[in-house]
């Protein structure tokens, strides 16, 4: 199974506990190359200053001075409003701030927590003395750990967990005994994940200084201007290099460790719920080849209550990529003149911390997709086009997948065009193109069907963010910006290079990004069809009469996706064609919630008319030199199909049902929340026992809620809307 195979190519690495990860060099940490907050200037001074004396400048919401990229901040979920108790035995408190200051501060991870490895760390543990809530891990991303983190000890964390299963277990399952080493690697990694310890280098002989930090950034929520945003509780904990290649960083964060200068009213938590569906999904993404941020795990903090609509109880995920920067980051820098809002505030514009910003990214971006760029070349347009290619990409494979992401407010819009923050997502059932996943959103912005018009949206707002550097490069005949770029220019020539950097990248860029979004899609949509050679033709007389028959006879996206996989031209020759053919759309029907409200006779031709015209194309690759070599032209179009057409699809009522019974019950919870990662992360597989006859009753129990989890489920959760809450 994938799950034998991802552990064998971890083991071929020396694994180290999460506190001896090592950091990478100076020049591959963005805290090293961009500007903190002022008021936590340092990991020196944060931890020797901020944590013992002046701990609320984390917790309170606050405007960053406008050259601020970045604030260090310490992981303490803690419940919000913090109950702060009076002091026993009872006194007169006459610095009430002071008092304060010292409660907050009793509770910080700022005390050295000994070594449990023999492995020298990279970074020195701390945990508070009054801090030490119930913290169990219920979830852990083996795709994750192979693929960004394969040397990471997680010692005997997947024993702990179980043996993933859906179905009741008959007989209690006995755990070996673990090592104490073993005992000793999970336990760091899980209170490291859970914000209970905090790993910091506050001041180091032998490396870089290092200490955990959340970003700034702004942006345009629901098409309005909404100022400063930023991390309001997500806080990045590490940075370390991959062990085969060290130019490649990744970024571990933790989403819902508590209060940051960004969380406004908010308390900094994130609930189960929530938790799980990120956890999830991210994974579910990646396995269908959609560029996403990655889960590693999810830690439970059954102790520490939450409240949204209704009282619920905080979780944290981990999530892992090589940056988390968004469009929002350069928003931050250079806002939008004349922009009213209802915000919170916004700075002014500070161009030289765009030009930080702008060339820390553009050297490590450009040089992950092979773009040659030397030291003194202009990066803006350059940048801007690479961030439009890659959301292009990143949104047809969205549409090819029925993926609905929500909120595609422009600061949740990554530059290296990954699925990032993941709400109100869903991915389609019953295909309705214009069907919105986000009750939140009334009007029907970020409907299905204007996802790509989103991506355009969010790639114009970084254009406007740029426009005054991209303005200047060109005035300057196309080289860099140099520091202080824009310290002596004049409101005159800052309107210059605004209209200039704006006018001139904007049409090439809205070209990339179409061409690109309806050369991916397409290439994805032949990919899903079996279909090697590119037609012109195939949009017009293929894909969209499929997706049109779909959506009138409302038939389940992924369900008829996978049927066809079963479909071969000969089912259009055969002597007993009429029959097979008639099975095989009764069967391709069968996804539909209301069979009775259809004209079986009408949309059976309909289906007929259709396979006609597919099967002739199919033939005009028979002979090709597209499926060369292949002794067996259907099987080996067969086997193509099955390899991107999902069997199993993270569907709302699938996660409704999990979350309920993991909220229920953690101990079979988790071994349920291991079963679904593993189907989403193998999901063409023929979960459930696919293709064979035998009725579900005579399934064994594992097996048939396998084949369950595999179908359309409960009609009340087709088009089953999300909230933003989380």
């Amino acid at each position: 199974m994938n799950t034998l195979r991802a552990r064998s190519k971890m083991a071929n690495f020396r694994k180290v506990p999460i506190s001896s990860l090592p950091l990478p060099p100076s020049s591959h940490i963005v805290t090293h190359n961009l500007t903190p907050d002022p008021v936590t200037l340092s990991p020196a001074e944060f931890f020797s200053d901020v944590l013992p004396n002046k701990p609320s400048l984390q917790r309170r919401a606050r405007l960053l001075s406008k050259e601020s990229h970045f604030s260090y901040v310490n992981p303490m979920p803690l419940e919000f409003p913090y109950e702060i108790t009076p002091p026993d035995p009872p006194a007169v408190i006459e610095d009430k701030a002071g008092y304060i200051e010292q409660w907050l501060s009793e509770r910080e991870a700022r005390h050295s927590s000994p070594i449990s490895s023999q492995i020298q760390p990279s970074l020195n543990k701390y945990t508070s003395k009054l801090r030490d809530r119930k913290r169990e891990l219920i979830g852990l991303s083996e795709t994750c750990l192979r693929d960004c983190l394969p040397h990471l000890d997680v010692g005997d964390a997947f024993k702990v967990l179980g043996n993933p299963a859906l179905a009741p277990l008959i007989e209690k399952e006995v755990i070996s005994t673990s090592s104490p080493e073993a005992e000793a690697a999970r336990q760091e990694l899980v209170d490291v994940l859970s914000g209970h310890t905090v790993l910091m280098a506050p001041e180091s002989s032998f490396g870089p200084s290092f200490a955990p930090w959340s970003a700034r950034y702004s942006g345009h929520q629901f098409g309005s201007w909404a100022g400063q945003l930023g991390d309001g509780r997500a806080i990045s904990i590490h940075v370390t290099p991959h062990p085969e290649d060290a130019e490649t960083t990744y970024e571990i964060q933790l989403k819902g460790a508590g209060r940051t200068p960004f969380s406004r009213t908010a308390d900094g938590l994130a609930v189960l719920r929530s938790s799980i569906r990120e956890y999830l999904c991210s994974e579910a993404m990646h396995a269908l080849s959609i560029p996403t941020t990655r889960s590693l795990s999810l830690i439970s903090l059954p102790d520490l209550p939450v409240t949204r609509e209704r009282t619920e109880t905080a979780c944290i995920a981990t999530r892992v990529a090589e940056t988390f920067i968004r469009i929002g980051n350069f928003e931050a820098l250079s806002p939008p003149s004349n922009s009213f809002f209802l915000g919170g505030g916004q700075q002014d514009a500070d161009y030289e911390a765009l030009r930080q910003l702008g060339e820390w990214t553009a050297r490590r971006v450009l040089k992950l997709e092979g773009i040659d760029w030397e030291a003194g070349d202009a990066w803006g347009k350059e940048l801007l086009f690479d961030v439009a290619r890659r959301n292009a990409r990143m949104v047809a494979a969205w549409q090819a997948y029925g993926f609905m992401h929500g909120v595609m407010n422009t600061d949740n819009i990554s530059i290296l065009g990954l699925t990032i923050d993941y709400g109100p997502y869903a991915f389609m059932d019953v295909f309705n193109s214009y069907h919105i996943c986000n009750h939140s959103d009334g009007e029907g912005r970020y409907a299905y069907k204007y996802q790509p018009n989103m991506i355009i949206y969010a790639c114009r707002a970084l254009l406007d963010a740029l426009s005054p550097l991209i303005g200047a490069e060109v005035a300057q005949g196309n080289k860099a910006v140099q520091p202080g770029w824009a310290s002596l220019a004049t409101p005159e020539t800052l309107v210059s290079w605004r209209t200039t950097g704006k006018q001139l990248p904007r049409v090439e860029m809205e070209q990339i990004l179409e061409e690109t979004c309806v050369t991916e899609y397409g290439n994805l949509m032949r990919k899903r069809l079996r279909l090697r050679r590119q037609e012109k033709t195939d949009q017009r007389e293929i894909v969209q009469p499929l997706l049109d028959m779909m959506e009138a006879q409302q038939l389940d996206f992924h369900g008829t996706f996978r049927r066809l996989a079963f479909f071969h031209t000969g089912m259009m020759k055969e002597d007993d064609s009429e029959r097979i053919l008639e099975a095989f759309i009764k069967g391709i029907l069968s996804g539909t919630p209301d069979p009775d409200r259809m004209d079986h006779g009408k949309v059976t031709e309909e289906w007929i008319g259709w396979l006609d015209k597919y099967s002739a194309r199919i033939e005009t690759e028979r002979h090709g030199e597209e499926w060369a070599g292949e002794a067996d032209f259907d099987s080996a179009r067969q086997d193509a199909a099955k390899s991107v057409n999902p069997r199993f699809v993270l569907r709302q009522w699938v996660l409704e049902e999990l979350i309920k019974k993991v909220e229920a019950d953690h101990d079979s919870g988790k071994r349920i929340i291991a079963k679904v990662m593993q189907m989403a992360c193998t999901p063409f597989e023929p979960w459930g026992a696919e293709g064979d006859d035998i009725p579900s009753d005579d399934l064994p129990a594992e097996i048939r809620e396998e084949r369950r989890l595999c179908g359309l489920g409960d009609k009340r959760f087709l088009g089953f809307q999300c909230s933003c809450s989380s």
